[in-house]
């Protein structure tokens, strides 16, 4: 039976191979996890879909490969004794590597990830963890202890040996272009080719906001400002559905979304992440803030779910604390129709309704839409309702009421 690398993502074109958790000859039970793989999105186990002792391998360590490729071969037999009779008759080669690795190496994929990026190979690791699992603390231990070792072979070599002349020489850095890199690459090009972008900028005057914010704070009650944006762009999309909407060509039919799934751009190492808070419409703000800081808290640890990734039908990003001031021109995340993007806030002059000039806290706001989906006149109906909302927080609270 071949295994294949099938759609674990919304999206999902193709997987890097991160490693091989079983060997040829190996008798595994279903759903027992046998190759990890990497998206542009997450980490993920492909488990065996049968009873079986695991074949021949199709494809490498390190290497992409699109959805639907045969991975590996894997010898249907679901009865336990024949699973035996069947190993006693493998080749020798195989009947030892089987006996060599019959213990699998138990490690979450995030602790895999650990062990990679430190250039670690994992079964060197003495596990601590239940039935031997080895734990994030495991590698860090081996890296540190690895350190000391590598800083004493260093001493002793620089007494040993001259040093060697310094070369003018250098090579050029070079990082690869795979894995969740390229998978976003691939994704944004064919937004880019297949949506008309068009972007709105906008001021928002989040002065009361912010002083409401900090009320809050001083009785206990914490909340992050962009909590409030999301709950005040969920009442805009009640009144411009069209905006939480998705085009679909073949049936020439948009199709307007009535729950509001967020996905909320996270900057990673790796690359953008985008996991989803669903559902923004029937929380509370306190709600929105909560999940919104377990979804960040999740992503950095790369423990997201295929569900926590999927079924967005509008993204914000919020690049504000980065420095970002005046705009951008955000790529939608196809097949939604649009994206609003937060920018950094800055005291500004503004000429009040009085002539008198004062100053307010001012954020910049960018806005891009699907041109084929909405017009422009409706997207700046939206931003000037979002403002309204932001600018006075009071009717922010009287819409929820």
């Amino acid at each position: 039976m071949e295994v294949k690398l099938h759609d674990i993502g919304e999206g999902m074109t193709e997987a890097e191979i991160v490693s091989f958790l079983v060997k040829p000859g190996d008798v595994v039970k279903a759903d027992t996890p046998i190759v990890e793989v990497q998206t542009d999105k997450m980490t993920a186990e492909i488990p065996s879909p049968i009873a079986g002792i695991i074949g021949e391998f199709n494809v490498k360590q390190g290497q992409t490969v699109p959805v639907g490729t045969t991975l590996l071969f894997i010898q249907n037999h679901p009865d336990s004794e024949n699973q035996k009779e069947r190993l006693i008759s493998l080749p020798p080669s195989q009947h030892d590597t089987h006996q060599n690795h019959l213990k699998r190496i138990l490690a979450a994929p995030y602790t895999r990830k650990i062990a990679r990026e430190n250039g670690v190979e994992i079964e060197n690791i003495k596990g601590t963890g239940l039935s031997g699992r080895i734990i994030d603390e495991d590698v860090y231990r081996y890296l540190e202890q690895s350190k000391t070792q590598s800083i004493n072979s260093s001493l002793f070599a620089e007494k040993q040996q001259e040093p060697s002349p310094l070369t003018n020489e250098q090579q050029d850095d070079t990082i690869p272009f795979r894995g969740r890199r390229k998978q976003i690459a691939n994704n944004m090009m064919h937004s880019v080719q297949t949506i008309p972008h068009c972007t709105h900028f906008e001021e928002i005057d989040v002065t009361d906001l912010l002083q409401f914010k900090q009320n809050l704070k001083e009785i206990g009650r914490d909340i992050s400002a962009t909590a409030f944006f999301l709950k005040a762009l969920s009442i805009c999309l009640k009144e411009y559905p069209i905006f939480n909407a998705r085009l679909d060509i073949e049936k020439e039919i948009i199709i307007k979304n009535k729950e509001h799934h967020f996905g909320i751009a996270i900057d990673m190492e790796e690359g953008l992440i985008v996991p989803v808070l669903r559902n923004i419409e029937n929380k509370s703000i306190q709600s929105i803030h909560v999940e919104m800081k377990d979804l960040s808290k999740k992503a950095k640890e790369n423990k997201l779910s295929v569900k926590d990734i999927t079924g967005g039908t509008f993204t914000i990003s919020n690049v504000g604390p980065l420095g970002g001031s005046f705009g951008a021109t955000p790529i939608i995340q196809h097949p939604q129709v649009a994206l609003v993007s937060f920018h950094k806030t800055k005291k500004m002059p503004v000429v009040a309704d009085n002539d008198q000039i004062i100053i307010r806290s001012i954020m910049n706001l960018s806005m891009s839409f699907d041109h084929r989906v909405a017009d422009g006149a409706s997207a700046v109906r939206f931003t000037n309702r979002f403002a309204q909302l932001i600018n006075d927080p009071k009717m922010l609270i009287l819409e929820m009421v």
